[in-house]
C-alpha cells in the first residue's frame, strides 16, 4: 500500500520502529512490567482459592452487559468496589474502554474538560471520538489551571478538570488536595481522576492516592485498572448513582462490547481482597522506590521527579534509550525504552518499573550499568 513503507522507514531512521517484544522466562528481572505488587507472578498460588470459590463461574459472557445472562460476578465486583469506596462502581473491560466511555458519556452540551497536559493517550483519545471542547494546561499547574477555570466558568454549565493521581511516564503524583480546594470554589466543577498507576500502591487498603489523602468522597470519578497492580484485565469507574446510570446509557464501549468472562471478574475480586491486606507490601515497595530513584539520581546528577514505583532515567534521545535497553537485555534485564509519541522529543527514557517482591541487592546491576556507560 503505498505511503506504508515510507512511514515505517521514518521510523525506523528516528529509532522509534516499535516490535513486540520476545522474551522468554529466563529474563530474570523485568522491570517494565506493571505488576507493582508482583501478584502477577505469584498467581499459582491463589489458583486452587480461586477454583474452589469460583467453580461457576463461566469463560465466556456472549453478550454485552446490557444483553448478557450471566452477570452474577460482575454485579457482585461492582457491590464489593461499593462496599470499599462508599459509591456505586461500573465494570469496562479495559483502562481505554473506561477512559474513552467516560469521557465521551460526560461530553454534554455546555460541558468543557480541562486536563493535564500529560494525560494519558486514552483519555486524549475519549476526548476526539467524541468531539469534546477541551482545554489543556501544563502538567500539574494548578495556578494555570486555575486561570482557565476562572475564565472559563461562567461560559459552560459543566467543567471537567481530568488528571491522573500516578502519571504513567514520570511516577509524580497529581496535587489533588488542591484541585479538591478548587472544585470548591466552583460548583460546575467535575473532578476526574485516572488511578491507573496508583491503584493497588496507594492507601491502606489500595484504593489510591484518592484514599490516601482521604479524598475519595471529593472526587466525582475515580477510574481504577486491574491489569497492573492488580493482576487481571478490565477497570471500573467510581461515581454517584446518577453518573453510573449515565454511563450505562452513554459510554459506547460499555454499551457495544461483549463484557469480559465472568470468570474474569471473579478473578479481579480475589486479587482485589488481596490487595485490601497487602500494606506491608505497599510500603515495602515505598521503601524500594525511594532507594532506587535516590541511585538514579546519583548516577545522573539530576532529580527524577518520581516519589512512586515508576522511575524515569532521562536519555536524551531515542538512540541512547535504545542502547541502555540494549545492554540491560544483554545482562538479562528488561528495560525497554519510553520514545515518541508516549513521551514528547528530548523526553526519551528508560521507565523503570518496581514490584513489591523485589529487592535492592538484585537491582545493583542495573547501577552497575548504567555508571558504565558513556551516554
Amino acid at each position: 500500500m503505498p505511503g506504508i513503507s515510507d512511514i515505517l522507514s521514518s521510523l525506523e531512521r528516528e529509532h522509534r520502529l516499535r516490535h513486540i517484544p520476545l522474551i522468554t522466562e529466563t529474563e530474570i528481572l523485568d522491570l517494565s512490567s506493571n505488576d507493582y505488587l508482583s501478584l502477577g507472578s505469584r498467581c499459582e498460588e491463589f489458583r486452587e482459592e480461586f477454583l474452589d470459590r469460583f467453580s461457576d463461574a463461566p469463560f465466556s459472557s456472549s453478550a454485552s452487559r446490557l444483553l448478557s445472562l450471566k452477570q452474577k460476578y460482575h454485579n457482585a465486583f461492582e457491590e464489593y468496589l461499593e462496599s470499599l469506596y462508599g459509591k456505586p462502581a461500573l465494570h469496562f473491560n479495559s483502562g481505554y474502554h473506561a477512559n474513552v466511555g467516560c469521557i465521551g458519556a460526560l461530553t454534554i452540551p455546555s460541558t468543557l474538560f480541562v486536563c493535564d497536559k500529560l494525560i494519558h493517550a486514552s483519555i486524549v483519545d475519549g476526548l476526539r471520538i467524541a468531539g469534546s471542547t477541551f482545554k489543556r494546561f501544563p502538567h500539574n499547574d494548578t495556578a494555570k489551571l486555575q486561570k482557565i477555570v476562572e475564565k472559563e466558568s461562567s461560559r459552560f454549565e459543566n467543567i471537567v478538570i481530568v488528571v491522573e493521581s500516578i502519571y504513567s511516564m514520570d511516577g509524580d503524583i497529581a496535587p489533588l488536595r488542591e484541585l479538591v480546594s478548587l472544585k470548591k470554589l466552583y460548583p460546575n466543577i467535575i473532578l476526574y481522576v485516572d488511578e491507573a498507576h496508583a491503584f493497588g500502591v496507594c492507601g491502606p487498603r489500595g484504593l489510591g492516592i484518592s484514599e490516601q489523602l482521604g479524598l475519595i468522597d471529593d472526587i466525582d470519578i475515580i477510574i481504577g485498572t486491574l491489569g497492573k497492580a492488580a493482576a487481571s484485565a478490565g477497570a471500573f469507574a467510581v461515581c454517584s448513582s446518577e453518573i453510573k446510570s449515565l454511563l450505562i446509557n452513554c459510554a459506547r464501549p460499555f454499551i457495544f462490547s461483549t463484557a469480559l468472562p465472568p470468570a474474569n471478574v471473579a478473578w479481579s475480586m480475589l486479587m482485589i481482597e488481596k490487595i485490601v491486606g497487602m500494606q506491608d507490601a505497599r510500603i515495602r515497595l515505598a521503601d524500594l522506590s525511594k532507594e532506587f530513584s535516590d541511585r538514579l539520581e546519583a548516577i545522573s546528577g539530576k532529580p527524577t521527579g518520581s516519589s512512586t514505583q515508576i522511575i524515569p532515567y532521562l536519555t536524551g534521545n531515542a538512540e541512547n534509550a535504545l542502547a541502555i535497553a540494549a545492554k540491560m537485555r544483554e545482562n538479562g534485564i528488561i528495560a525497554l525504552p519510553i520514545r515518541r509519541p508516549t513521551v514528547p522529543p528530548g523526553g526519551e527514557r528508560i521507565r523503570f518499573s518496581l514490584g513489591a517482591d523485589m529487592n535492592i541487592e538484585q537491582l545493583l546491576p542495573v547501577f552497575e550499568i548504567l555508571n558504565g556507560m558513556n551516554l
